[in-house]
């Protein structure tokens, strides 16, 4: 059962992020910002994971915890679901456009976090949605989840259309490294044996 349900409590944000590898797309998600909500949506949707997102934060300050906390239990719940990674494909990569913007995303799941962020957002408002958080959330993933992330945004006139991009190549990057490869034989994939 690649599942796992991850609760975080601080004084800031109560988080509750569950998530399902193997589900079918579908999204329940209630973060209190609806812009986050738009991109896990697209997450789920691409990805192929079922994904449940309750989150109630400090908003009347801004939405940099609730965001930055959502990003941490999504990744302490990846890494929960994939367990000790063996028999996973490990790598997965994606390009996605969306009129005129393109994004590319490739992950590993090594064991060790990193994240290689080359994006230049049109400008800084997606709405009410301040595009920093998108590289904050992202960062609690990677340190979390233990991955290896490069998000690259390619071209974009409209932040918008930018952004979505992103969050659906990583849907589509994390639904093919996170696949279990039937020619593995659940061996870890890593010559040294983990990852």
């Amino acid at each position: 059962m690649r599942q796992a349900e991850i609760t975080r409590n601080t004084l800031e944000t109560q988080v509750r992020v569950r998530l399902d590898l193997d589900g079918r797309g579908q999204a329940r998600l209630a973060s209190g910002v609806p812009f986050l909500d738009h991109m896990l949506d697209q997450v789920a949707r691409h990805g192929m994971i079922d994904l449940e997102v309750e989150a109630k934060g400090d908003l009347h300050i801004d939405a940099h915890h609730t965001v930055e906390d959502i990003g941490i239990a999504f990744g302490q719940a990846l890494a929960q679901a994939v367990g000790d990674r063996a028999g996973i494909r490990r790598y997965g990569h994606a390009y996605v456009p969306l009129d005129e913007a393109l994004s590319r995303v490739v992950i590993d799941f090594s064991g060790r976090p990193g994240l290689v962020w080359e994006v230049r957002f049109s400008r800084a408002r997606i709405g009410e949605f301040d595009v920093d958080l998108v590289k904050e959330f992202f960062q609690g993933l990677v340190n979390h989840a233990r991955l290896t992330l490069h998000i690259d945004n390619l071209r974009g006139a409209n932040a918008h259309h930018q952004c979505e991009t992103l969050f659906k190549a990583f849907g589509r990057a994390l639904r093919m490294a996170a696949e279990p490869d039937p020619r593995a034989a659940g061996a870890v994939p890593s010559t040294k044996g983990s990852l």
